[in-house]
Parts: C-alpha cells; structure tokens; sequence
C-alpha cells in the first residue's frame, strides 16, 4: 500500500473487490466514508453498512479535483448522453495518495484524444479509454466545447466522423461500444 490511511480490513472486506485487484491506497471522508484506490477502480464504501458500496472503474472516472482551503475531494464520472454526470464530493482532511493515484490512473486509462472542429473554434474531443492495466474493452467518450448542444445535427455529425476517425487510427477490433458525452 502506499502512503496513507491503514485501511481496516472491515472496509476491505465490505469493498467486495474481485479477484487480483487490491487495495493500494485509502482515505476516510469526514462522515466516515472511505475511499480507496486499488489497482482497477476506486471504490466508495460508506459507513452506513447498509448502504451500497459504489466502484467506479478508471476509464469511468472524468476527473478528480481538490479544493485545498475548503477540504474537499470532488469525483466526476463520463456521463452518458442526455443525463447529469455523476459526482462524488467528500470532505476530507487528507486525502493522502488518493488523489495522485486517481488522476495516475485516470490518464493512464486515455488511449487517445482527438479533436474535432465543429463551427469556428468550438469543437469536441473524441476520447477513447481502457482499463489501464490494459485488458477490457474500449470505452468511447466525446467532450464538448461549452456552448455546443449534443443534440444539435452538426455536433452529431462531427462526434460521428471523429468516432470513425479514432476508432480507424486505433486500428481493428476496436469497435466502439460505449459512447457518452
């Protein structure tokens, strides 16, 4: 493990981690909430043990911000198309290797990014994401510049050319078979 909290083996045992991932590193939420990197995801156990425990998979994981003055850890997911993306917000004193570790894996699950013109300047990026110990299939994302609808026709055709655009740079047997934005 690295750096951090000593997490106790309760929380791992709540985790529900599948076999060959582990536990690298973790750090307790002010409402007692855990969170834990391992190897394949980051995982939410909360303190109530009736409550569901919640594991996001990297590819899965947008972005990861901490607002030191205020003590908080904000977790954003890839949204999926037409609905709010998912964020986690925790309270955390410290939240030790966890946020070096999510961002680490966050990066090394992009296996590429490519940008997309739409109308002037504004655009998309098409984002392709494995796990990143590298088995699993591709998870396609698009980004949209601020001020673009991904409803309007010419996002859509754009997002579609630079879909096939990555998918044929990535080479076969790399279908798309998720797609958010």
């Amino acid at each position: 493990m690295r750096r951090g909290t000593p997490v106790p083996a309760a929380v791992v045992a709540r985790a529900g981690l599948p076999r060959g991932d582990k536990v690298l590193t973790g750090a307790v939420a002010d409402d007692g909430s855990w969170l834990l990197g391992t190897r394949d995801r980051l995982v939410i156990v909360p303190p109530d043990a009736d409550a569901p425990v919640r594991a996001v998979a990297w590819e899965r994981v947008e972005t990861a911000d901490w607002d030191r003055e205020a003590g908080r850890l904000q977790v954003v997911e890839v949204g999926e198309f037409g609905r709010p993306r998912p964020e986690h917000t925790f309270t955390v004193a410290d939240p030790g290797d966890v946020l070096p570790m999510i961002r680490e894996r966050v990066t090394a699950s992009v296996l590429l990014q490519r940008r997309v013109p739409v109308r002037g300047r504004k655009g998309l990026l098409v984002i392709a994401r494995r796990p990143p110990r590298g088995r699993g299939e591709i998870v396609w994302a698009y980004e949209l510049d601020a001020g673009l609808a991904p409803d309007d026709p010419d996002v859509r055709a754009a997002a579609e050319r630079g879909l096939w655009a990555a998918q044929d740079e990535l080479g076969p047997g790399d279908e798309p078979i998720g797609r958010s934005i």
